[in-house]
């Protein structure tokens, strides 16, 4: 993963990226093991559709007709510093007349890397593709000669080699549709959105393809200005092993800052808390309480965030620091504050991964400090606050962010694709989530 530390170093300070991923070997491998079949079906319906009708009437029946496709190999295999290598076998069953069976062999040999269109977006683009095409020889014939190559006969002219090599990327089951997903608009809540884009082509080395990417996030449909990160995003130096993983997903310190300000932002963390208090129990410690409110009423905790929320990441250990100040007031349908408190939360958070969702809630709260802002029911020492208070912010405060956050924030992917065997480790400033890739199962 080191050389994470050269792709996540920004190139322009207003675009540096804060996470980013590696597709590895074994990715590549899973690639091509689930584009295999599909790579099948569509030279199946090129190659096997019914040939143009012979103009020349005087060889109605010389053509020749391919009854059978098999894909026999398919591999992907990373060419570090230039991009991929795409090979593929396909065993042709061909008759003709009079009526005769040939086998012949299509190989093909294509050089693919992903490039950044004008847009922005990511495409898989074609440098070199080698098509042959041999007849296989029969065993009575093995003694004249090995398989030869097949030149300006009728099954060159009916398999447009050409044509498969212009569009040999669509074999693959990620084409340009795929990798335009990656950059979609993913919700968070209702009125917050995350999108993920990419910086540049991605670079290719003997640990994978990497992509840097940066998030950017919308309340209702305008992107934020996010906090600037103090330091670029990258990686420590790990030892270089090949991963079994298929995808290592990095999300640094800032990605989690910006979230948490996002749904700041949007006012996704501003809470109501019922309180179990009423003005009437209140007003046996707090005097003053009895001349405000004749009538015994509900107290609720109305929190709003006074400045942005901070993650800060330790080894196994991700922390969100919340600033918030509660108005403590009664009544429902005409809401009358007569306490303003200041909140400040320290909670610890968990994080997890369901399909291509990452899950964070907050675990446990780790510190609570309440001081007094303002008051219209005299001075309160600061232990009355807590005593009165504290319990209720303790329980209420993470439940009611957890119901914001129980959606998940989706991770980076592309369509069809999601996340299994995930393994999530936190580490002093960033997290690594290495996992798998797996084809969804297509329905109806």
């Amino acid at each position: 993963l080191s050389i994470l530390l050269s792709l996540l170093v920004p190139a322009h300070t207003t675009r540096s990226p804060d996470c980013g991923g590696i597709l590895t070997p074994s990715g590549l491998r899973y690639l091509a093991e689930v584009s295999k079949p599909h790579a099948e079906s569509v030279l199946r319906r090129d190659l096997m559709a019914p040939p143009a009708p012979d103009p020349s009437p005087t060889s109605p029946s010389s053509r020749n007709q391919i009854i059978s496709v098999k894909v026999d190999k398919f591999s992907l295999t990373l060419i570090p510093d230039t991009g991929m290598r795409l090979s593929i076998e396909v065993d042709l069953g061909i008759t003709s007349a009079p009526p005769a069976t040939k086998e012949m062999r299509l190989s093909i040999l294509a050089d693919l890397h992903v490039d950044m269109n004008p847009e922005g977006n990511l495409e898989l683009v074609t440098s070199d593709c080698k098509p042959t095409l041999e007849e296989v020889q029969s065993t009575e014939e093995t003694d004249r000669s090995a398989p030869h190559k097949s030149s300006g006969s009728d099954v060159d002219k009916q398999i447009n080699v050409e044509k498969i090599c212009l569009e040999v990327s669509k074999l693959l089951l990620f084409p340009n549709e795929r990798l335009m997903s990656l950059a979609a608009p993913f919700p968070i809540t209702p009125s917050c959105q995350v999108q993920y884009l990419p910086l540049a082509a991605p670079m290719y080395s003997e640990q994978g393809i990497i992509i840097s990417l940066q998030t950017t996030f919308q309340v209702s449909g305008t992107v934020i200005p996010l906090p600037v990160s103090p330091v670029p995003f990258s990686m420590p130096e790990q030892p270089a092993s090949s991963s079994p993983s298929h995808l290592i997903l990095a999300f640094s310190e800032h990605f989690y800052t910006s979230l948490f300000s996002a749904l700041e932002e949007s006012g996704a963390l501003n809470v109501s808390l019922l309180s179990s208090l009423t003005t009437a129990t209140l007003a046996e410690r707090i005097t003053q309480m009895g001349s405000l409110f004749q009538e015994d009423l509900p107290v609720v905790l109305q929190a709003v965030t006074r400045s942005s929320p901070h993650v800060v990441l330790e080894e196994d250990k991700a922390i969100v620091q919340l600033f918030l100040t509660a108005q403590i007031g009664a009544g429902s349908s005409l809401f009358q504050s007569f306490l303003s408190v200041n909140v400040d939360v320290t909670a610890r958070l968990h994080l997890s991964v369901a399909d291509t969702r990452m899950i964070i809630s907050v675990a446990a709260v780790e510190d609570i400090e309440l001081s007094l802002a303002t008051s219209d029911v005299g001075p309160i020492l600061a232990a009355l606050l807590e005593e009165l208070f504290l319990p209720t912010i303790r329980e209420e405060v993470p439940a009611q962010i957890n119901k914001v956050l129980r959606q998940g924030v989706f991770l980076p992917h592309i369509a069809s694709f999601t996340y299994t065997d995930v393994n999530i480790t936190i580490h002093k400033d960033y997290v690594l989530i290495p996992c798998n890739l797996q084809l969804e199962a297509r329905t109806g």
